[in-house]
C-alpha cells in the first residue's frame, strides 16, 4: 500500500506489531535491573519469527520503576539491549524499543494507552497503523491499539488473568504470545 506523507516522497507503509515487554514476551518480574533476571516465555522467539515475516516488530514497555527511583533508565536500557541481542541471535529483528519511564499518575504523553509511540513509529518507520496490532497483558495495551484504529490482542500471561475482567466485551483474548501470533496471522 502506498501513501504520500506530507513532507516525504511516496514510500511503502508496512503494518507492525507493537508488543508489550513484561508479561507478554518475558516473565513479569517487577523492576528488572539486570539482564540476568530476564526469563523469556517459551514461545516468544518462535512467535516473533513468524510475525516478522509479515510485520515490523516494536516493543513498547512501561517502566514506572524509573519514576519511583527503584531502577534507572540505564538499567532499563541494559535489559532491553540484552533482550534485543538474544532475539537477534535467534534471527528476530525488533525495529525499535519505546520506553515510558513515568508513573501513571504523572499524566505523561507517552504512557499507554496514549498513542504517542504509535504515531512516532508511523512517522519514523512508515508504519500503517490501521493494519497494525498491539499485544499485551494489560487493558491499556488493547486501548492503545483502539486509539489509532489498530487491533489489540490481550494475553493472559503476566498480569493478564488478573485484569481480564476489566476488558470491554468482544476483545480478542488469547493464552499467550504463540496464540497471539496465530490470531494475528489468521486475521491480517
Amino acid at each position: 500500500m502506498q501513501r504520500k506523507g506530507p513532507t516525504s516522497p511516496t514510500r511503502l507503509f508496512r503494518p507492525a506489531v507493537f508488543l508489550d515487554r513484561d508479561g507478554t514476551l518475558i516473565e513479569d518480574r517487577g523492576s528488572l535491573a539486570q539482564p540476568s533476571d530476564v526469563v523469556f516465555y517459551r514461545d516468544t522467539v518462535a512467535a516473533l519469527k513468524r510475525l516478522q515475516e509479515r510485520f515490523l516488530l516494536f516493543i513498547v514497555t512501561h517502566q514506572p520503576w524509573v519514576a519511583r527511583g527503584v531502577i534507572t533508565l540505564d538499567d532499563v536500557a541494559s535489559v532491553n539491549a540484552w533482550i534485543l541481542a538474544v532475539l537477534a541471535e535467534c534471527g528476530v529483528v525488533v525495529t525499535e524499543v519505546y520506553v515510558c519511564p513515568h508513573d501513571r499518575t504523572d499524566g505523561c504523553r507517552c504512557g499507554k494507552p496514549r498513542p504517542y509511540f504509535l504515531h512516532k513509529a508511523a512517522k519514523e518507520h512508515a508504519v500503517d497503523l490501521e493494519r497494525s496490532f498491539t499485544v499485551g497483558d494489560d487493558p491499556h495495551d488493547v486501548e492503545f491499539a483502539r486509539s489509532v484504529g489498530a487491533r489489540g490482542v490481550y494475553v493472559r500471561t503476566g498480569h493478564g488473568k488478573k485484569h481480564e475482567g476489566e476488558l470491554s466485551a468482544g476483545e480478542i483474548v488469547v493464552s499467550g504470545i504463540r496464540e497471539a501470533a496465530d490470531w494475528i496471522l489468521s486475521n491480517s
